[in-house]
């Protein structure tokens, strides 16, 4: 399996030398989706000077981009995915999480099968866009305290079968698969559609091994039993000197898996 961190491209030199295989970056900080090719092109050429592949990434779309709601836009939508799987591709980037947990959020004033028409079409679009650009898009589940659609594993797969395209695929986050007590077995279930992951501990969302983290026993042992052998990148604070705390994640991650 292949282990990496979600952090900036400055942090790149530091996970490298932690042993970690790839960067997972932001969206908007990697591709510059809202913004013209000479900002994407230098953090291109920033990238290329990397000894550290930018293999995942995500933030994929900001809250002021709304996938559903009154004030959705899918010609906008479809201009920025367009941008951003395009520029992707170009920096060899394999993954991008659909996450935006306030981007995809149900407005409480609205219709209810409306939101999930336009979910579902925004899916299609990444689905179609993805696969034409050699992109995976990871569906990621986020807690009921981030937003207020798809925060299970279960409820993601199912949203991922609903999809029906190829390039969609599911996410599991440790952290939030924790924070909504859903069991760890569901990654075993549905481990046919996993094509990324996430790990952090549950008491304050901390790199694996920064503080006891005996809750994670159940999804290091799914992970291992569902035979998945993808990504898995480590979303959580580093403390205030990552370049000391990164090898001791990245050590106790790799035993974990192991």
């Amino acid at each position: 399996m292949r282990v990496g961190v979600c952090g900036s491209v400055g942090l790149s030199g530091a996970i490298r030398d932690a042993g970690f295989d790839y960067l997972e970056g932001s969206v908007g900080e990697i591709l510059k989706p809202l913004e013209g090719d000479a900002a994407f092109d230098a953090v291109r050429a920033q990238l290329d000077r990397q000894a550290l592949p930018c293999e995942a990434l995500n933030c994929m779309v900001p809250g002021t981009l709304p996938v559903v709601g009154s004030n959705a836009d899918p010609a906008a939508l479809d201009r920025y995915v367009s941008v951003m799987l395009r520029r992707a591709a170009r920096v060899g980037v394999k993954v991008i999480v659909f996450g935006s947990g306030a981007a995809r959020r149900f407005p409480a004033d609205f219709d209810t099968r409306k939101a999930e028409t336009q979910l579902l079409d925004f899916l299609h679009l990444l689905g179609d866009r993805a696969a034409a650009a050699g992109v995976t898009i990871a569906v990621e589940p986020l807690n009921t305290g981030e937003t207020n659609v798809l925060n299970t594993a279960a409820e993601s797969a199912d949203w991922v079968r609903r999809a029906n395209r190829p390039a969609v695929r599911l996410l599991v986050d440790a952290f939030h698969l924790m924070r909504e007590n859903e069991p760890a077995a569901v990654i075993i279930r549905e481990a046919s559609l996993l094509a990324h992951m996430h790990v952090a501990t549950r008491a304050n969302r901390l790199g694996p091994g920064l503080e006891p983290c005996g809750d994670l026993d159940d999804f290091f042992a799914a992970v291992k039993a569902s035979g998945y052998t993808g990504r898995m990148s480590v979303e959580g604070g580093l403390g205030s000197d990552p370049q000391a705390t990164l090898p001791q994640i990245c050590a106790f991650l790799r035993a974990a898996l192991r």
